[in-house]
């Protein structure tokens, strides 16, 4: 039998089961016996638990301060340093995240009303039988697990809020538990919904989630690079590699290294490179443009689009081969129009947050404005609320904002995204002068807003297409780019 420095059992030597982790099986032996310690660790190790040993309060509470788990404490309570039910006092919600098992020479029934008194699940005197020792064992185990799982369920069933993202309607519970369910995997994952639903958002709580946490978010908008540089922007480039580049460039896969790569607006990606994206996928290895040596990474990507995949693939412009080695793991945002009350949560949220930035002061919406908001359709989604919300903060004094009020803002968005094209049109099939309807439609906005709604509204005529935008209003991609993200810096 083979231990580690700490008293660790070698991790080699533990027969665990399939359905558990090492994590799960850790026994924490605070006993200065050595051996006892090592008897009780034998007994453990022989049923695939896995044993640390502490020889005093202060060795047990070093391990128990630096944030170490243990599912089950098998504690003694004559120790050189101290009442082990002193560590008890020291850990009050030590009871609380494990099940504590006290092992003493002293079989009082006063000491056990204590130890019990003090949140301990079982109470065992010495000399201890094996079967009598893994039963105990066993159970406690069992029972950390049920309060674990009761936890994650109270937990889950009525959260408002999650890594970013605000709402408690049923669909939003559902999006939050598959985030969960697939962040500690390492498969591709595929987010699909409406433009403004919050796609880049669930890329970041899944990277939250994951054990790659602590590595680079590293994200890419593909539609809004020109297609001669995503190349380079993906994978990186060498100086002199093309005109303009006059320095060597790492690129998004290689700075996600150990972290994650999200690919947003796949869909507009050009074929030419989604042979490439292929290529990495299948053997994570990358190649800068302008040189022939391969580098390896380790990331773990995920990507987003707002258009219908499968359509895609069938009108030719999405490879078949890179759609299912993306779409492993499918996950689809709902639109905001289908999450109920959460409508209200956002605006108030978004309400607090927007005045707080413009230095005012307003009370929470009223119902009758709230109502208004839920019976929209809001085609923009999230985003098209916190652009009503940000317009009522901004030409509010406060502190009240009447649902009339809302209606107009409402109705202003509306007449751009929907209504300057046909208005343009009319004015140019008939020659109709619609100044000065337009302009009414537009009283009271900054031009950066006019800008943006009309920006907004170009894109969801081009089905979510920057490049097919920009090329509609006269600008590159990278311009509508560079504009989203400042946009998008000001309300994130």
């Amino acid at each position: 039998m083979r231990y580690c420095k700490s008293g660790r059992l070698d991790a080699g030597a533990s027969r665990r089961g399939n359905h558990v982790t090492e994590q799960t099986m850790r026994i924490l032996i605070v006993e200065d016996t050595q051996s006892l310690a090592l008897s009780y660790a034998g007994t453990l190790e022989k049923s695939g638990y896995v044993a640390e040993i502490a020889d005093s309060i202060a060795d047990a509470s070093e391990k128990l301060a630096a944030g170490e788990h243990f599912p089950v404490l098998l504690l003694d309570l004559q120790l050189p340093d101290g009442d082990g039910l002193d560590l008890l006092r020291a850990f009050p919600k030590l009871a609380e995240e494990a099940s504590i098992i006290v092992v003493t020479a002293d079989g009082s029934i006063n000491r056990a009303v204590e130890a019990m008194q003090r949140g301990a699940y079982d109470f065992i005197v010495k000399p201890l039988a094996p079967e009598r020792l893994l039963t105990s064992i066993r159970n406690a185990l069992e029972r950390t697990e049920l309060k674990t799982e009761i936890k994650t369920v109270k937990r889950r069933g009525d959260r408002r809020s999650f890594h970013g993202f605000i709402g408690k309607s049923p669909a939003m519970q559902a999006v939050y538990r598959a985030i969960e369910n697939v962040a500690n995997s390492n498969a591709t994952v595929f987010i699909t919904g409406e433009s403004g639903t919050g796609k880049e958002v669930a890329a970041e709580a899944i990277h939250a989630e994951s054990q790659r946490r602590r590595g680079a978010f590293v994200a890419i908008n593909c539609g809004a690079i020109p297609e001669n540089l995503l190349e380079s922007e993906l994978f990186g480039h060498v100086k002199g590699a093309f005109t303009g580049a006059v320095e060597n460039r790492v690129g998004a896969a290689r700075e996600a290294d150990g972290g994650t790569l999200f690919l947003d607006e796949i869909g507009e990606m050009d074929l030419k490179l989604q042979v490439k994206l292929l290529r990495f996928l299948q053997t994570s290895l990358i190649q800068r443009v302008g040189t022939s040596r391969t580098e390896a990474v380790d990331v773990r990507v995920i990507c987003a689009t707002n258009r219908d995949p499968v359509a895609e693939v069938a009108a030719g412009r999405f490879r078949e081969d890179l759609f299912y080695r993306l779409a492993v793991i499918p996950l689809e945002l709902p639109a905001l129009r289908d999450r109920g009350e959460d409508i209200g949560l956002l605006a108030q949220s978004f309400l607090a947050q927007m005045a707080e930035e413009e230095g005012k002061s307003f009370d929470p919406l009223a119902p009758d404005a709230l109502q208004l908001l839920q019976s929209s359709a809001f085609p923009g989604n999230v985003r098209e609320l916190q652009n009503v919300i940000r317009r009522a903060v901004i030409m509010n004094p406060g502190p009240t904002v009447a649902a009339r009020e809302i209606a107009s803002h409402l109705e202003q968005g509306q007449a751009v995204t929907t209504g300057v094209q046909s208005r343009t049109q009319v004015a140019s099939d008939t020659g109709a002068d619609v100044t000065d309807d337009l302009t009414l439609s537009l009283e009271g906005m900054t031009l950066d807003e006019v800008n943006r709604l009309a920006i907004e509204s170009a894109i969801q005529r081009a089905g979510g297409s920057l490049p097919a935008a920009a090329k509609a209003l006269g600008v590159s991609p990278s311009t509508l780019y560079r504009k989203r993200e400042k946009w998008l810096s000001k309300t994130g």
